[in-house]
């Protein structure tokens, strides 16, 4: 047993590092308290009697991208006001966010925006909803303001190249800012 678990540590680490991808989006019937906590988590090490395993991408020295989960937050269309269906998402989020995994986390909430629209006109708007979902947290979920950051993207940061105006690129991103 020991042997086969040193056999398969060994093809791990001369594999190298598996390249980081990205997290789908969750839309909003997928957002779970333990989704969005397994997520976030910042990474861990795990260690054995003779092994160090790191949980986030390990690029040899490269920092590793920090943990993070992207939400498809619906919004009325060219507006920063929350749907009732986004609402209930970040109820969840707010649930998430004071776990006591994540308590002591801080988090920016990345507004990101489809590149219909002038850039300064999309980049004010991500910069509101990122804003509309900070305010619902702090207001709703209880969560200290001091611990989440509002940024807006604007269309700089697309999900989806081959749709410029799919779902995917009117999103939100939540980023643990904590090491």
């Amino acid at each position: 047993m020991k042997r086969n678990m040193l056999m398969v540590a060994c093809l791990l680490l001369a594999a190298g590092p598996v390249p980081a991808q990205e997290a789908p989006v969750l839309t909003e019937g997928q957002v779970t308290e333990k989704a969005l906590v397994d997520a976030l988590a910042p990474a861990r090490e795990v260690r054995t009697r003779s092994l160090r395993v790191r949980r986030d991408d390990d690029r040899g020295g490269q920092a590793a991208k920090p943990a993070s989960a992207s939400l498809l937050i619906t919004f009325e269309t060219n507006s920063a006001a929350l749907t009732a269906a986004a609402r209930q998402s970040l109820d969840v989020v707010g649930a998430a966010l004071s776990s006591e995994k994540l308590a002591g986390a801080r988090f920016a909430i990345e507004g990101h925006a489809d590149p219909r629209g002038l850039p300064q006109s999309n980049l004010k708007l991500s910069q509101a909803r990122a804003e509309s979902v900070r305010d619902y947290l702090v207001g709703n979920g209880k969560i200290d303001s001091a611990r989440i950051d509002a940024v807006g993207k604007g269309d700089r940061e697309l999900m989806n190249h081959a749709n410029p105006a799919a779902p995917e690129n009117r999103r939100v991103t939540i980023v643990n800012l904590s090491k």
